[in-house]
């Protein structure tokens, strides 16, 4: 499997948020969030439901601008980075068109030449373990496979990172375990993951560094080894004792 992007291309990395907030119809939804994510591993952004962690990823993504404070790729505004990063969303959306056609839309959109999309496509269904669904109707499939498409979709443009909302929420274990596989081979081809989710068993599993959200703030930013061994915030520490009132 080839990496996504080579030492010659610069980094978009770090992402920073600075002084950050988001109103929505009067009612503050994230303030003042200052946060630096950088190169390597696997961030999770965890939390529990309401926490601001899907809408944070909104506007690291560009889907939404923030109403005070900026965001910046690598210092550059998040227009820079845009083709460099890749989100894929709890649920996914699938055209009306079979696998192979949604995960090589990206492609065609770009207008690479019909050989790389088609070397792409084999390697993004292979990664993804969706070679004999290639030619199924996307939307027919089951949410855990079509999760697999939208991630297979995203591979195929190389992205630098990958924005990752509540990737396997509403799955079965089997149907979880295989988008985390997934997600592990993102991560081994050098791709930053950038995650949400309010599930502690699978922010264990995956993450090398948490940051911890509660009422639209970020209340704790530290190596997942050492969140989940000994909180410092008051909040996390609800949290992981399944006490913190939402």
């Amino acid at each position: 499997m080839n990496a996504p992007c080579t030492s010659l291309t610069p980094s978009i990395l770090p992402l920073r948020l600075e002084h950050v907030a988001y109103e929505f119809r009067g009612r503050t939804l994230l303030q003042d969030v200052n946060l630096t994510i950088t190169a390597g591993g696997k961030t999770v952004l965890l939390g529990p439901n309401g926490a601001g962690k899907s809408l944070i990823m909104r506007l690291c993504h560009g889907l939404l601008a923030p109403t005070a404070g900026r965001i910046t790729w690598a210092g550059g505004p998040i227009a820079w980075a845009r083709d460099r990063q890749a989100m894929v969303f709890q649920r996914p959306i699938m055209l009306r068109r079979s696998v192979a056609e949604n995960i090589e839309y990206p492609l065609s959109l770009r207008g690479f030449g019909r050989g790389l999309r088609r070397q792409r496509l084999r390697e993004a269904l292979q990664m993804a373990g969706l070679t004999n669904h290639a030619n199924l109707p996307a939307r027919l499939l089951s949410g855990g496979e079509q999760q697999r498409v939208a991630l297979a979709r995203a591979w195929v443009i190389r992205p630098e990172v990958l924005l990752l909302d509540e990737p396997t929420a509403n799955l079965d274990p089997t149907a979880t375990g295989a988008v985390e596989q997934v997600i592990e081979e993102f991560a081994q081809a050098g791709v930053k993951i950038i995650m949400t989710t309010h599930d502690l068993s699978e922010a264990r599993r995956l993450a090398d560094e948490i940051v911890f959200m509660h009422r639209g703030c970020v209340a704790e930013h530290q190596p997942a080894r050492q969140f989940f061994g000994a909180p410092q915030s008051r909040e996390g520490k609800a949290f992981l004792a399944g006490q913190l009132s939402w």
